[in-house]
């Protein structure tokens, strides 16, 4: 039995060490072929050649570059060809399109605004508008993502579209002929006065158009007669570096620090305040959360270690690190981070990294574990995280940004109920589906202000809402319904406030029960 099988075995080890031989002497041939290449380039010269079928080479190379960015740590980043527009435009300022906010609603492309003076209000597209058609595709029911909509409707400057949509009440389709133009995008959300002499100023990031912005947007309060500021940069995640450096010059006196980055290869440079600001003599509220990232953690860091106004809110993001975008020879980018930044006591507040991304960008879910969300005697930092600022504040270091004033959420059971129905998004749904089909009758308030006056959330729309969530499984006490009633007066009216005139009817009505701007305003009334 044992001789009558060695001459099987010896043939499968003869040909095993035939086809190892054929391996290595290849790899011996093909090497004189890529003499002086990198590991990369030769692994990708041996596919291309001889590889069993056709290798897509450029996915292969996309994927290839964008693992190895993950690996170095969590803000470098591959940028293909096809996705560039769509994650640069946002910092641009302006974007090519037809000019309109829309949502995916019920598989369905739904006109939440149109931009005004924009190509689509100038042929008549009108909110709660359904895009039904583009081009002759069908795009209702098939399931769209947001970026597959986009790539739809952006293009350059000038093409045109044509889209049909299905508007209430009217029969048929109606079609329209867009030409595309260039869309202004914006920084500041909104800037109004909360009294007669308190501003308030919001900023969604920093752009290439987010200075001029912040000044207009600073001018107008002015003319008001703003005396103070509260600035907001919660959910700010940040952007350009040359932006939050002029913001933040607007506060502080010339030749103040602001920040200064350093990197392996770039010299420690550093960044001072160069004119005199236009708020140096204002007072100032800062409100950041744990979205505040990166050029906002820059700013609130340079007003806090120069001992400028109070920062109010929960510990920001923790990002320190510097990006540089640098351009591929097929138009495709890398962002690499290539300095830390510190604010001027010398604090890097870059949280930290462990090599597990997921873990490190869902950090939010461990400080709500750890209880740091809800009280602020959770959070500990090691004494050689302590910095003093000239006045003699300490501040801390080596994970974001802590605020003077810390305001915790409110751990209320009575509030899980409308926790639940806000966070499973029933109550913005419930907000759009009741701007869409009232949107005539809503149509005579020309304003804000007569909205805020004459529109009151109706017993009858509470029930509605309590209705569906009880559809979805989400019941609640006697006790937790009444609080849901008193939040919903405000929320849900706040809500269709943005449907009908964007943030500018969004955050004058929410702003009663917005706590940490509240604490804000107590600070700056001395209350």
């Amino acid at each position: 039995m044992e001789n009558r099988n060695r001459p099987i075995w010896t043939a499968i080890i003869l040909l095993s060490g035939f086809l190892l031989g054929l391996y290595i002497n290849k790899g011996v041939r093909r090497q004189v072929n890529v003499e002086g290449a990198s590991k990369f380039d030769e692994v990708m010269w041996y596919v291309g050649n001889d590889y069993v079928d056709v290798p897509e080479e450029d996915k292969l190379q996309d994927d290839a570059i964008a693992a190895m960015m993950e690996k170095l740590d969590p803000h470098s980043a591959y940028i293909s060809l096809k996705e560039f527009n769509e994650v640069n435009d946002p910092l641009l300022g302006s974007f090519d399109g037809i000019g309109v906010q829309f949502r995916l609603e019920k598989d369905t492309i739904a006109i939440v605004s149109v931009i005004k003076g924009g190509p689509s209000e100038k042929v008549g597209i009108l909110a709660g508008d359904r895009i039904i058609y583009v081009d002759d595709t069908l795009v209702a029911g098939k399931k769209l993502t947001n970026e597959d909509v986009m790539r739809k409707l952006k293009g350059p400057k000038g093409t045109k579209v044509d889209v049909r949509v299905l508007r209430r009440d009217v029969e048929g389709l109606l079609d329209f002929t867009i030409t595309r133009a260039a869309i202004p995008t914006y920084s500041v959300d909104i800037a109004y006065m909360l009294d007669d002499s308190i501003g308030y100023l919001k900023l969604s990031k920093f752009s290439a158009t987010t200075v001029k912005e912040f000044k207009q947007g600073i001018g107008d309060l002015g003319s008001q007669g703003m005396e103070k500021l509260i600035f907001d940069l919660r959910g700010n995640t940040g952007g350009y570096l040359a932006a939050a450096v002029d913001i933040a010059d607007e506060f502080l006196p010339k030749g103040s620090l602001i920040v200064y980055t350093e990197g392996r290869n770039r010299p420690r440079q550093y960044m001072k305040a160069r004119r005199r600001g236009m708020l140096e003599d204002i007072p100032v509220v800062v409100l950041i959360d744990g979205e505040s990232a990166s050029a906002s953690e820059i700013v609130a860091g340079a007003l806090q270690d120069n001992d400028r106004g109070t920062i109010i809110g929960r510990r920001s993001f923790g990002k320190g690190l510097v990006q540089e975008q640098i351009m591929l020879s097929d138009n495709s980018a890398i962002r690499l981070t290539v300095a830390r930044y510190y604010t001027p006591t010398g604090r890097c507040i870059q949280k930290p990294f462990d090599g597990d991304h997921e873990k490190y960008l869902l950090e939010s879910f461990e400080r709500y574990e750890n209880g740091e969300l809800f009280s602020e005697d959770s959070i500990h930092f090691a004494d050689s995280l302590k910095f003093t600022t000239p006045k003699g504040k300490t501040v801390y270091g080596g994970g974001g940004i802590m605020p003077d004033i810390y305001v915790p959420l409110v751990d209320d059971s009575t509030e899980y109920y409308f926790n639940r129905i806000v966070n499973k998004g029933l109550l913005y749904q419930y907000a759009f589906d009741y701007t869409d089909k009232h949107r005539q009758q809503l149509q005579r308030y020309k304003t804000v202000e007569a909205f805020d006056k004459g529109f009151a959330v109706t017993d009858a729309m509470f029930d509605a809402l309590v209705k569906q969530a009880g559809d979805k499984g989400i019941k609640g006490t006697e006790e937790q319904r009444q609080v849901a009633r008193r939040e919903a007066d405000i929320l849900l009216k706040a809500y269709i406030a943005r449907d009908l005139f964007d943030d500018e009817g969004f955050y004058p009505i929410y702003a009663p029960m917005d706590e940490v701007l509240q604490r804000a305003l107590q600070e700056l009334r001395g209350e």
